[in-house]
């Protein structure tokens, strides 16, 4: 159970609002980032499951404008999904508060824990097993651009600063190509010149947005099928969930990470790069989901900028894999020598293949509006 005894979470667990006593916890999910747990309450009315997680402080720097975000989102959401007639218990997070009316407890080692009531019949799918899933997916995170449109987004905190500034990745890399710390830079020349190439796509989005051409809005920043919840029955999505990093950002990367991570026809770190491309077919699937889900909430030129927010957030990743190899492998988990290196060239190749599909993604884009 991670590093916690269940004493230790029955400690943690009683200081929170939960109306009964704690029969069951277990670890939940397999998130990388913060350590999670499903319990079982005994309540007069019948068994209740929340989820317990503890914050990773490491990561954000400041839970509590984490916490702020999401309090905040999730009322809106909720206000939002009752004026639709919606099911604001199932259509959105819902924070259960510590003992003091916080959105969060501190512990007595500085750790930050969190509850949120758990969502019942529906279940997270870590791979795409039909296009069905990847339209349901894209459909819910183009719903919650939607819901969220007339959100005032500059009031969010950026809780990773700098996530997606590809302009400042871009700029950091280059200082990591300089310092070459690990001695590493000449045995990946053609990677390297592959991203200096295209410093214009870096600077693409951060250009247009000093020029005020496009709007700011609230994004999830992880729109991975994983992230959102799938009823049992209906197969709809019904649910965006992990919304650590909720803050200012732009649709079309929120769009282009779903399509870097989802439409690509091989793993993320394969090393036979003959099987790396863009599946049209799902590229296509994911953007009808994903505009039908936004309702006409975003700009012509947000539609239009589609095809490059998937080959930005695939250039940027790739980049951030190459500076992490470069850099001795400090900050992406690996699990063989050269792992960063291969994940980077897997993303190069899906970048080199968007760029030879490029008339036909965006025909695909013209045609789904």
């Amino acid at each position: 159970m991670a590093e916690f005894t269940k004493a230790q979470i029955e400690a943690v667990a009683k200081n929170f609002q939960y109306d009964g006593e704690m029969v069951d916890v277990r670890p939940y999910g397999n998130g990388h980032i913060n350590d999670t747990f499903l319990l079982e309450l005994q309540m007069e009315q019948g068994n209740r499951k929340v989820i317990l997680q503890q914050i990773n402080h490491h990561v954000f720097a400041k839970p509590e404008e984490v916490m702020e975000n999401i309090m905040n989102v999730t009322r809106y959401l909720n206000q939002k999904i009752r004026e639709n007639g919606g099911d604001p218990w199932r259509e959105t997070l819902n924070v259960v508060p510590a003992v003091d009316g916080k959105a969060y407890y501190l512990d007595e080692e500085g750790g930050f824990w969190r509850s949120y009531i758990f969502i019942t019949d529906a279940t997270c799918y870590d791979q795409v097993e039909t296009p069905q899933d990847f339209y349901e997916s894209a459909y819910s995170f183009g719903k919650f651009q939607n819901l969220l449109a007339e959100y005032p987004a500059e009031t969010l905190h950026e809780t990773i600063v700098g996530f997606h500034d590809t302009r400042a990745r871009f700029a950091a890399f280059k200082k990591a190509v300089e310092e070459d710390v690990m001695g590493r830079a000449a045995e990946v020349q053609e990677e390297i010149r592959f991203v200096l190439e295209r410093e214009d796509v870096a600077n693409c989005f951060a250009e247009l947005l000093d020029r005020k051409e496009l709007p700011l809005r609230v994004t999830h920043n992880d729109t991975k099928l994983n992230n959102i919840m799938i009823d049992n029955k209906t197969r709809k999505g019904i649910c965006v969930i992990d919304l650590d990093t909720v803050m200012p950002g732009l649709a079309m990367n929120d769009f282009g990470d779903s399509i870097r991570f989802g439409a690509s026809t091989a793993a993320e770190d394969e090393k036979d790069l003959s099987r790396v491309s863009c599946d049209l077919g799902l590229f296509e699937t994911y953007t009808k989901g994903f505009l039908e889900g936004c309702g006409g909430k975003l700009t012509k030129k947000e539609i239009e900028l589609l095809p490059m927010g998937a080959k930005v957030m695939t250039y940027e990743c790739g980049m951030r894999f190459l500076a992490d190899y470069l850099q001795g492998d400090v900050y992406f988990k690996i699990h063989r020598p050269e792992h960063n290196l291969d994940r980077c060239r897997t993303q190069f190749k899906l970048v080199a293949d968007m760029e030879a599909k490029w008339e036909a993604m965006q025909e695909i884009v013209a045609k789904c509006i």
